[in-house]
């Protein structure tokens, strides 16, 4: 079975439309929200319907149903709820509610790798590509996430989503968001191997600031392939030559630069990482307002518990505080509990 942000896949049990995610040890999730210790799918589905049947729809309650459940419980629910009415509970529910609300039920109630894979298309899908999106998931997801975003992607699309990486951006991003794609990268080990840390790490100086003009190539072999460990070990040695971070601002520009600025920082401390994405997101409106919805929905359950103390511990005050300064209404109550507390 393979792991997925705290669920196990298990390819004999599938839900209907959906698929199965099952809840692993409790004490290798640092997610905020809890499995419901008193679940049953079928009232959950009852009390949903009553819910959208009542005139001006009973919000607070489904927000209380779905955020107080973990994914795989969700799934349940709604296979219950489409066995009672022999619909899909996500469309039901995007026709009952609207705006930022719509969004927030509509991730939940997909599995993560569904969320991720849509996120992905929306990212290329239109005129130009929200570089920042497709940077963020494709840097972030370890291996076994990025082989079923992978999977489902072409489950829901009918095609690689390689191919549809190389169809919209172009020149090294592109390679680089290719190359993550691939899954190359290798498994984090017990070994230690200090000499090819050294060398990896002069390789990446060689490569770049001690070269006239930079081996993209090299530097995407590098970062793309060599474990998540390795990587950070890298890092740390080769501030003895330069800091990586000013380092990559020097040698490559653009989207290429945003690209591999988010990685290393990924790589290095990916819940600083996602606290700075919502803590940005929160500085304005439209596009933004999805990136703030996408990372609490998808974080919820997987590492919000580390990006909480990141986020007060850079900015001063909890995401609970801004999160009740940034949004409103029946959103905010969704979103508060996907936050899990006030630091």
């Amino acid at each position: 079975m393979e792991t997925k942000r705290g669920w196990n896949y298990n390819q004999n049990h599938a839900l209907g439309p959906h698929n199965a995610w099952r809840v692993i040890t409790p004490s290798k999730c640092i997610g905020s929200v809890k499995a419901s210790t008193n679940f049953d799918a079928e009232w959950d589905a009852l009390n949903i319907e009553r819910t959208i049947k009542t005139e001006g729809v009973d919000e607070v309650t489904i927000v209380n149903i779905l955020t107080n459940r973990r994914n795989a419980q969700r799934q349940d629910s709604a296979f219950a709820w489409q066995r009672r009415t022999k619909k899909e509970l996500a469309s039901a529910l995007k026709s009952a509610l609207s705006g930022h609300l719509e969004m927030v039920i509509w991730g939940l109630l997909n599995t993560p790798a569904q969320y991720d894979a849509s996120a992905l298309k929306a990212s290329m899908k239109g005129l130009g590509t929200d570089e920042d999106s497709l940077v963020e998931i494709i840097c972030s997801t370890t291996n076994q996430e990025l082989q079923e975003i992978n999977r489902v992607y072409k489950e829901m699309y009918k095609t690689d989503l390689e191919k549809d990486i190389i169809l919209d951006p172009y020149g090294d991003f592109c390679k680089l968001m290719v190359a993550l794609a691939k899954v190359r990268r290798a498994e984090d080990g017990s070994v230690i191997d200090y000499e090819l840390i050294d060398q990896d790490a002069w390789d990446f100086y060689d490569a770049g600031v001690k070269r006239k003009g930079t081996d993209v190539p090299k530097w995407i072999s590098i970062m793309t392939e060599q474990t998540v460990s390795h990587l950070q070990k890298i890092f740390d040695r080769y501030k003895s030559y330069s800091p990586s971070r000013e380092s990559i601002k020097k040698e490559v520009t653009g989207d290429l630069e945003n690209a591999f600025m988010n990685l290393v920082q990924c790589i290095q401390n990916k819940a600083l990482y996602f606290a700075d994405r919502v803590y940005y997101s929160m500085k304005g409106k439209g596009i933004r307002d999805k990136v703030l919805i996408r990372i609490m929905v998808s974080h919820s359950e997987v590492d919000m518990l580390k990006i909480r103390p990141e986020f007060k511990r850079k900015y001063g005050k909890s995401l609970y505080y801004y999160i009740q300064q940034d949004t409103k209404a029946t959103t905010q109550k969704a979103l508060l509990y996907l936050c899990g507390g006030n630091d």
